[in-house]
């Protein structure tokens, strides 16, 4: 956090609410499912930064006019939490609406990101500066599920703020919704209606998932309570940086495992070798494995799995762990099993149940628009992260920059225990050939 005696560069907050365009029909609930359910103590917070050319002419007015016709293709987005008669939560679509923050900054756009660069965390306690983190709670009536944060540079840039409640959708889902304003924005004639998921038949094995935890309850507060304090590492890695860290890890040329796949295990491999015998032994694998129709609803549609390493974990090699990763186990049935026959009504912890590793490879993080214009620079992480942790992967601006070559990068979060972190970074740096 930035020191209260030190003047914050973020200033002049203002606040205010976008409803949807038409009203919602009386008494429209939107059900949770039990993915939704597992996830409710988690949030998403996404960054767009654009320079100055993408946003000029553009008022505040500009920015918010779309709003009301783009809220109105997700009722649920702007509705608050309930109980049923059961207490199970559930959205009450009641049209109360999205929070909208305004802000300057008395830095330009190229010093903010320079400043995070420097930053040990990846910059991370500046950027929270620029995206709105609340939970929901502890007046759950009340409590907006996003907000979406403008905040205008010195130069004339901006940086767009998602503050998205876990418990409507994953990244995927967040992503879209985002991207549909700028599309909306852009003069595109949006859908008349969105398509709901299908859901997955999943299969209900007699066991215990192990991916997600069950945790004390939070009552109306849906927040994480952490025993350790994480630290935050942000990686961005450009095309060729890639390629130099794929000839490093991998140990026959004819192995085809992904980018994310790689850099997860060569992740899990420092970690074993800095922790011994304490593990990590059991990770969680989080990946999109539906196919994610064009103008679908939001929801939690990817696979929570299980990877295990046997009892000779310092030894494993990074092709062993990536082999492991590919193999890893779906628990999405055990896990709606387990939420479901308590209708929602305990609290569970999926992100740092386990070392979690979120392959967001696919997730179209750099599809929001802006008078034609891509931002310079986007990212995604999550808040409400259990003590062991969790890794981010996900795709970086195109030629990473100028030296990078063609193609895409990947930015790699990683929110781990802050007891390890020094160790960990000087050893993956080491690892991936990167300076820190």
């Amino acid at each position: 956090m930035v020191a209260s005696d030190v003047k914050s560069p973020v200033h002049s907050v203002k606040l205010s609410s976008m409803v949807p365009a038409k009203v919602t029909g009386n008494n429209t609930v939107h059900e949770l499912a039990s993915m939704d359910l597992a996830m409710k103590l988690h949030y998403l917070r996404g960054l767009y930064f654009f320079r100055s050319d993408a946003v000029q002419g553009l008022t505040i007015s500009d920015l918010k006019k779309p709003m009301s016709q783009w809220l109105e293709l997700y009722p649920a987005t702007s509705g608050r939490i309930r109980r049923s008669e059961s207490e199970k939560p559930v959205v009450k679509c009641n049209d109360s609406g999205v929070r909208i923050v305004e802000a300057r900054c008395d830095k330009s756009l190229d010093e903010w990101l320079a400043a995070t660069k420097e930053e040990e965390d990846g910059g991370w306690e500046l950027q929270d500066l620029l995206v709105h983190s609340q939970i929901l709670g502890p007046d759950l009536g009340f409590s907006p599920l996003i907000y979406v944060q403008f905040t205008w540079f010195e130069c004339g840039g901006i940086c767009v703020g998602l503050s998205w409640a876990h418990v409507l959708g994953d990244a995927f889902s967040a992503s879209s919704f985002i991207n549909m304003w700028g599309q909306i924005m852009a003069g595109r004639a949006p859908p008349k209606s969105l398509r709901a998921p299908i859901p997955k038949r999943s299969a209900f094995p007699d066991t215990a998932p192990s991916t997600v935890k069950r945790v004390d309850p939070v009552g109306d507060s849906w927040l994480v309570v952490n025993d350790c304090q994480l630290e935050t590492y942000s990686v961005h890695l450009t095309p060729q940086q890639l390629d130099d860290i794929t000839s490093r890890c991998r140990s026959y040329g004819e192995s085809k495992v992904s980018h994310f796949e790689l850099l997860s295990a060569s992740i899990w491999k420092s970690l074993l070798k800095i922790r011994g015998d304490g593990g990590p032994k059991v990770v969680t694998i989080c990946a999109n494995n539906v196919h994610r129709e064009v103008n679908r609803l939001p929801s939690n549609s990817m696979d929570l799995r299980r990877a295990e390493v046997n009892s000779s974990a310092a030894e494993a090699e990074v092709s062993d762990l990536a082999r492991l990763i590919t193999e890893a186990a779906d628990e999405n049935g055990l896990i709606e099993e387990m939420v479901g026959k308590d209708d929602g009504k305990l609290d569970f912890v999926a992100y740092g149940a386990n070392l979690t590793f979120v392959n967001l490879e696919g997730a179209d993080v750099y599809g929001l628009e802006l008078k034609g214009q891509k931002p310079i620079f986007a990212d995604y992480r999550i808040s409400g992260v259990g003590d062991e942790g969790v890794v981010l992967v996900l795709p970086g601006p195109e030629n990473g920059d100028e030296k990078g070559g063609g193609g895409f990068g990947r930015t790699v979060t990683m929110v781990l225990p802050k007891a390890q972190m020094a160790q960990f970074k000087k050893m993956i740096n080491e690892t991936w050939g990167i300076s820190p």
